[in-house]
């Protein structure tokens, strides 16, 4: 199973849904996919295990270090050159120590604690579906609000942000791209297909591209994470379904679900941000961490390695004018504390115990420099209970629905998301990884009104674009007498809400 945020996927489930009726691509001047070199020495067996092997970008240097791979029993998968970055596959149990050793190697290890496996399916769970008679009442009260979906009636995160205001000003603009790093999208959707890219939309799974057709869709209808997120970012405003943040941009998708296992390793990650990059990408939303790992400790080798290949990656595609949002989590974290206890890690083989230190151990891609991290907020513009948070982490905030505690007067009374899901159907998901794309939607209707905009300069906006959220005078939920977080800084900025949360009519005005 796939990790999107929370122990799975940056959702926290409890779906509802209703239901409305390969040639590989390689990165000119970037990849090469190099045929697999076949060892020249006799080494140790092992399980077969994928690596990153992170060098000097210079082509003696790679060179040099690619020879010393195939001589200590590694497989080239893929080099990515201009940012340092190859992806190995080696049953040799001492393959990392020995290559760590190679003159030009910066950093090396494992991406992952489980053995490569043959393609299985993924599973994220049973989806509940609505029944006619809800879907009629939806529709119903939807029909009472002027220029409004058929389904939008549900969505509450809209009018909290102003989104509804905004799509009579500006819906954004068709030069502006998100793609969507996630577990694919069903671009045939009704409410997706108008707005969809396939020119920048690929599947990474393993590290390298394949841009061949539907390689970017999910494998399942269960795979539905990346399609309901879509949907948040770019829904068309087409008189189906639901509506989007910024209905007027494109969306893309890039999925990087591992096809046996459903989870997110870093190889695939890399390839994400910098095939992103080369096809014009303005932003990208990324609603996961990447697995096995919840925090990154950069004091052991491995996964020093995982935030080494994945922040040269996130980096490559800052510099070519790509800004990165990402969600913060579901573990009601302070990611500004000393300590957090981790005991899902690694969430690939068996988990152990184990208390991390945040400014040593990182969540990635969420805490790497220059990415915009985004905390969750419920219909009453609270955090959501189960949001990470952190002062001088979290930069803005955005809705991503609240079923326990913050149940919004709608038709359905669902505290969650609304949005798009496989094979023309809508449901319902909680999470920092609605959140995001939320923040997307903003950044993108910000980008189509400042073209120039640089990743810099957009960030800037979209925290001033922000409404101010001060730090609540408690935060009991339950009632029980003990504080369930504790909110730290100013009233303009703090822990729970960063620069505040996303305004997208402030946005377009």
């Amino acid at each position: 199973m796939a990790h999107l945020r929370s122990r799975r996927r940056l959702a926290l489930a409890v779906p509802v849904v209703l239901s409305l009726t390969a040639s590989l691509g390689f990165l000119p001047g970037v990849a090469t996919a190099a045929p697999l070199a076949e060892s020249t020495a006799a080494t140790a067996e092992g399980p077969n295990l994928s690596y990153v092997v992170n060098t000097k970008t210079d082509k003696r240097t790679i060179a040099s270090v690619q020879k010393a791979i195939a001589q200590a029993g590694g497989k080239v998968v893929i080099t990515y050159a201009k940012i340092g970055v190859i992806v190995v596959h080696s049953t040799d149990p001492a393959f990392g120590a020995t290559i760590r050793a190679v003159r030009g190697v910066q950093s090396a290890g494992a991406t992952r604690t489980s053995p490569l496996t043959p393609a299985g399916t993924t599973d994220l769970g049973a989806v509940d579906m609505l029944t006619d008679a809800e879907a009629a009442k939806v529709k119903a009260a939807s029909a009472d609000i002027p220029d409004a979906e058929p389904l939008e009636a549900d969505q509450w995160d809209l009018r909290s942000i102003g989104a509804d205001q905004a799509a009579k000003i500006d819906d954004g603009s068709k030069k502006v791209t998100v793609a969507v790093i996630d577990t694919g999208v069903d671009d045939t959707h009704p409410d997706l297909a108008p707005n969809f890219s396939a020119s920048q939309s690929a599947n990474c799974d393993g590290g390298v591209a394949d841009t061949s057709e539907g390689s970017w869709r999910p494998y399942t209808p269960q795979d539905y994470h990346g399609t309901h997120v879509a949907g948040e970012i770019a829904a068309a405003r087409n008189g189906v379904g639901v509506a989007g943040v910024a209905p007027g941009v494109k969306v893309s998708s890039i999925n990087v679900t591992d096809r046996s296992s459903g989870l997110f390793y870093a190889e695939s990650v890399v390839c994400a941000f910098v095939f992103a990059a080369d096809r014009g990408v303005e932003i990208t939303n990324n609603s996961y961490y990447v697995d096995p790992w919840l925090y990154n400790c950069v004091d052991d080798p491995d996964q020093k390695a995982i935030v080494d290949a994945v922040n040269r990656a996130q980096k490559y595609a800052t510099k070519k004018g790509t800004l990165h949002l990402a969600s913060a989590g579901n573990s009601n974290h302070d990611l500004a504390s000393d300590a957090i206890l981790d005991a899902s890690s690694p969430n690939d083989t068996t988990p152990v115990e184990r208390t991390i230190d945040p400014s040593e151990c990182f969540d990635v891609p969420t805490q790497l420099p220059g990415i915009v991290t985004v905390s969750a907020t419920g219909v009453k513009n609270e955090k959501s209970y189960y949001s990470t948070y952190g002062n001088g982490v979290v930069d803005i905030a955005a809705p991503g629905g609240d079923a326990r505690y913050q149940i919004p007067d709608t038709p359905s009374k669902n505290g969650r998301i609304l949005s798009t899901m496989p094979n023309g159907a809508y449901g319902f998901l909680q999470g920092t990884s609605m959140a995001s794309p939320h923040a997307a939607g903003v950044a993108a209707l910000l980008k189509s009104t400042h073209p120039w905009a640089s990743p810099k300069q957009l960030q800037k906006l979209l925290k001033a674009q922000a409404d101010e959220q001060a730090c609540p005078t408690s935060y009991d939920q339950n009632g029980d007498g003990v504080q369930d977080a504790v909110c730290e800084g100013s009233p303009s900025v703090n822990g729970f809400y960063g620069f505040g949360i996303v305004n997208a009519l402030k946005a377009v005005k």
